[in-house]
């Protein structure tokens, strides 16, 4: 794991503030990697594009992971996590704001570990976050990296 790095993959710069602040209230002081786009995640999670030269064996320790993204939509962008033998261990909550079952099914049959719906309200959008915060930095014991180092 690269020392508990956050991925946080949302095009919605409401949003993004929204994790952000979220994040720094309830003492969560990961690094946070943000991007806007679904190909600038898989840009810098196989080290590619603007992401050149970064070592894609330094794997986040959790992504957090929107569906509707320009350029690539989430689940693709999950599906391609999943294909690659570097990223497809890595846990990926889907925190979204859709409420389609279909992408809830979806979510879950491409392997996301997790699907939370954002909720409207701040405090309850920072409840959540605090409480995926304290469980995927905290209480889960990640599976090891692939190449054992």
């Amino acid at each position: 794991m690269s020392d508990g790095v956050i991925l946080l993959v949302e095009d919605n710069p409401d949003d993004v503030e929204l994790d952000l602040r979220a994040l720094r209230e309830h003492n969560i002081t990961n690094e946070i990697v943000v991007v806007n786009d679904g190909a600038a995640a898989l840009d810098y999670l196989f080290g590619t594009g603007k992401y050149e030269g970064r070592d894609p064996r330094e794997t986040p320790a959790v992504i957090l992971l929107d569906l509707e993204l320009p350029k690539v939509r989430g689940l693709e962008v999950l599906t391609q996590l999943r294909a690659d033998p570097r990223t497809k261990l890595i846990p990926v909550v889907i925190l979204t704001s859709s409420k389609e079952e279909q992408d809830i099914i979806s979510s879950y049959e491409l392997g996301a570990n997790s699907f939370v719906k954002k909720p409207v309200a701040f405090d309850g959008f920072a409840e959540a976050v605090r409480q995926l915060g304290l469980y995927w930095l905290l209480l889960n014991e990640p599976p090891p990296r692939p190449g054992g180092d």
